[in-house]
Parts: C-alpha cells; structure tokens; sequence
C-alpha cells in the first residue's frame, strides 16, 4: 500500500522545498548529462545539449502549463492568477512534448543541426525524466486512478478525493504504472540506440524518436483510462461522461505520425524531412 508523507519535503520559514520541484531538478540534471554522452556518441556539436537545455526546459514547463490551464480554465475563472501557480501541480505532458518539440525546431534552425538526430539523443532522457517525474504525483497526491482493492493500491486522503469517491480510501497509483511504463520504454530506446550505434540494427535518423512517440502513447492510452482526473473535451471528470478523453486522443495521434515515421524510413526507405538545417549527420 502507498501512503503519500505529503507535498513537501521540508520547510524552513517562508522558504519550503517541494517534493515536485525536486524531482524536476533531479530529472533535468540526470537528463542533461545522459543526453550530452549520447550526442557525443552521435558527433553532434560539443555543448549542443547543455545550449539546448535551458530553452527546452522553460518551453516545455511553460507549455505544459498553458495546456493544461487551457482545458481546465473553469477552475480558474474568477481566480486566473491561481493559473501561475505551477508549484501546485497542474500540467501536462503533451503540452510539453509540443512546446518542447516546437523549441527544438527553432533551436536546430538556429544552430544548423539535424532536428532528427538532436531529436534521438534527447528522447531517452524525455523517458527516463518523465519516469522520475510521476513520484511527483505521488507526493501531491493527483493523477490517481479508480478506487481498487489491489495489494500496490494508493490511499487518498479525504481532502484530495472526488466527490463521487468519498466514501472510497484506496486508488489505483496510475503514477506507478506510469513510472515503471517510462522506465521499459527508457530501457528500449537505450538498447535499440547501442544497437545501432554497434550497427547490429538499422537505426536511420529520426528512428528513435518515432519508437518512443510510439511506446510511450501505446502505454498512456491504456493507463489514462484508469484516471479519475482526466483532461476531457465535451464532458467531465471523472470519467470525462458525454466527452472525450485528451490525452488519449492525443496519444491516438502521435502513435499515428510514428507509425507513417517508421513507415517512411523502413517502408519506403527514405530519409524523414529535416525540420531543422539541412546538414544531416551519421546515423547512430
């Protein structure tokens, strides 16, 4: 069983430090010297990944932010600047990937890189950052799932409980099975880029990206239909009744665009277009 200690790690005055925001800066620095070894191994630019991250890191919070205040702005009605207040919790991950995605274009632009092969020593990170991320979650307990009976199960205090739920303790830890989905999917993007790297597979630029859009969207369609607080278009929480689901509309369509991707490059054979300069290096 799981039992959240609480949002906050310690507090010392005015001044108190955040389990989430934490986890975040651990994410962030782990991804930071993880991605900058691959990009060496790929030849890219020295200190591309430590120029890139600073941008990357403010588009994605700022964009996973924006989207979800944007599909959740009745609760900000009457109250906006509660939607600043991003140490409370509230954003989204595929407002990350398409703020993120967009700065790593206008980056690559910039420095006259491969979007593709910049793109494939970034996503293991994305993984490995975002398994880290979900204890977030955890510690502020959000993003639970429906109410279970299982051994792991999650128990909610009665505070953070839906209405509907009140009368009901102990939660599906969707944020568990999120982590351990990140970490498998972290563990076969490492594998398949020093298979290519050792050129045991064919591994052309832009691969890596398209197998992680893929792995990652195939496990979030199945885990966000266990959650009670999902991002709906047409209804409402908990189970998004008369609507639709976001994120797994979302999920639907990136696991589409992988699918032409690895079409294109294994299918067809062809390279994918470059969305940054035109100079494309090596494949892994």
């Amino acid at each position: 069983m799981f039992t959240s200690p609480g949002p906050e790690l310690f507090q010392l005055g005015p001044f108190a430090l955040r389990w989430y925001g934490l986890l975040i800066a651990l994410a962030v620095l782990i991804g930071l010297n993880l991605s900058s070894w691959l990009a060496r191994q790929r030849d890219l630019e020295q200190g591309l990944i430590s120029d890139l991250l600073p941008i990357l890191v403010l588009a994605a919070v700022i964009g996973a932010r924006i989207y979800y205040v944007a599909f959740e702005w009745r609760n900000y009605q009457g109250a906006w600047w509660e939607a600043f207040a991003i140490w409370r919790g509230g954003i989204a991950i595929h407002g990350a990937l398409l703020a993120g995605t967009m700065a790593v274009i206008l980056f690559c632009r910039w420095r006259r890189q491969s979007f593709w092969d910049v793109l494939d020593v970034l996503v293991p990170s994305v993984a490995l950052g975002q398994a880290i991320g979900r204890w977030g979650n955890f510690f502020n307990s959000e993003a639970f799932g429906v109410p279970t009976d299982l051994p792991w199960k999650l128990f909610i205090a009665y505070p953070q409980r839906p209405a509907v739920f009140a009368d009901a303790d102990y939660f599906h830890p969707t944020f568990l099975y999120e982590s351990i989905w990140n970490l498998l999917v972290f563990a076969l993007l490492m594998t398949l880029f020093l298979q290519g790297r050792k050129r045991r597979i064919n591994l052309p630029a832009g691969a890596l990206s398209c197998v992680y859009l893929l792995a990652y969207s195939l496990g979030r369609v199945w885990i966000e239909g266990l959650r009670i607080d999902p991002l709906c278009l047409g209804g409402q929480p908990p189970f998004c009744d008369g609507g639709l689901r976001i994120a797994q509309l979302m999920s639907l369509g990136l696991m589409g665009l992988a699918a032409v991707g690895l079409w294109w490059l294994y299918g067809r054979k062809r390279a994918l277009p470059d969305l940054g300069s035109t100079r494309r290096g090596d494949p892994a």
